[in-house]
């Protein structure tokens, strides 16, 4: 049955009522202030020091810590904003191709609102090596934005912080450490820091330089028995020693020392929410070498490129020189989310992708290995 609109008889007033709307814009306006609009905002001047985007910046200075480690300076081209603990991209053309990778944040955040910044890297990898052997100071970086919840949360964590660091994961301790000795964060840190040699161990001075009753550092060597050190791996017994009461745990480090840890903290009866874990980047996979082809839809341009089964679809792209997204590059953040036309694959770990990405056919080729010819379509990077 079609619906019947009833006749207002007193609709004429609504139009009365409209009639009278245009002199009294016209009055409000005649009134207003001749002065012309701000160029630009006190909030949008902080949201741009909050949210940077993407920025140059020029390497400054390279700085040996031990061996196979570095610590690279840069100055950013603006100010920008984190959280001690947290990581950013760092990329630049190699040979042709845009290449990045995500690297914790040593320098502190008060240095990054003077355009300072320092990134610890250990040489492990295609980018780091393009480090170690080729950069020089001059030259020039892209920064990502600072992204990552490897950082204090007063909310959810406990104001006593113990971090569990293996080698070069001592970096985002490091910049919490700077933190807390600026009065920039609001929590007490004790680091178990374990490596193999008094040698391997970063930052050891500066780590002794900020120690306080709020920073502890204790040093756990594996390889090597020496007064001041302890000796072994980071176990329950070093770690009751450590801490007591409630305290939250964050780890940053080899996949190994994870394994270890978690199982020696099982003792504790630690809630979930009190164990972080910061992700590794994924790396090659353990299996029989295979070529297939990477069909690749971005933007405008389709491409055919060969993908290796050992090596991740991000990996297959840098290589052709297809600048596709890329930050985290272990499959968590989301930022690489492409949409999987057809083809097999494999996750590796866990995966991570939201329950909306998987429904709906879309994948993180950070984390995606080829187990036959695929086809995606990737958003510009």
């Amino acid at each position: 049955m079609a619906y019947k609109f009833k006749k207002q008889i007193f609709g004429f007033m609504d139009l009365l009522r409209y009639k009278k709307k245009v002199p009294i814009r016209r009055q409000k306006l005649a009134e207003g202030s001749p002065a012309p609009l701000p160029v630009s905002y006190r909030v949008n001047e902080t949201a741009k020091i909050l949210h940077p985007g993407s920025q140059q910046a020029e390497l400054t200075g390279i700085v040996q810590n031990t061996p196979d480690t570095k610590t690279y300076l840069f100055r950013s081209e603006k100010p920008f904003f984190f959280r001690a603990g947290q990581y950013l991209t760092l990329g630049c053309e190699v040979d042709k191709s845009f290449v990045s990778r995500p690297y914790a944040i040593s320098s502190s955040p008060k240095e990054a609102l003077d355009r300072k910044l320092s990134l610890t890297v250990k040489k492990c990898g295609f980018f780091s090596g393009y480090l170690f052997d080729r950069a020089k100071v001059g030259d020039k970086f892209t920064l990502g934005d600072p992204s990552g919840e490897f950082c204090f949360e007063p909310v959810k964590d406990s104001p006593q912080v113990l971090g569990i660091a293996g080698g070069s994961g001592i970096t985002p301790f490091y910049s919490m450490a700077q933190s807390i000795a600026e009065g920039t964060a609001d929590f007490s840190l004790t680091i178990l820091y374990g490596a193999r040699t008094e040698a391997d161990l970063i930052f050891k001075a500066q780590l002794d330089a900020l120690a306080s009753d709020r920073i502890k550092v204790i040093y756990v060597l594996s390889e090597e028995q020496k007064e001041g050190f302890e000796h072994g791996f980071i176990g329950a017994d070093l770690i009751k020693k450590a801490v007591s009461g409630d305290f939250t745990v964050m780890m940053c480090g080899p996949q190994a020392m994870y394994e270890f840890a978690e199982k020696e903290l099982a003792a504790f009866g630690l809630p979930l929410r009190r164990i972080k874990k910061e992700a590794n980047c994924v790396g090659l996979r353990d299996v029989a070498e295979a070529a297939h082809k990477l069909t690749v839809h971005c933007g405008f341009e389709t491409r055919e490129i060969p993908a290796s089964a050992r090596e991740t679809l991000l990996v297959a792209m840098e290589r052709a020189g297809i600048r596709a997204p890329a930050k985290c590059r272990a499959g968590g953040c989301g930022f690489c989310h492409s949409r999987l036309i057809s083809g097999k694959f494999s996750i590796a770990g866990a995966d991570k992708r939201r329950l909306a990405d998987e429904k709906f056919g879309y994948i993180h080729p950070c984390c995606t290995y080829p187990d036959s010819d695929m086809e995606i379509e990737v958003p510009r990077g």
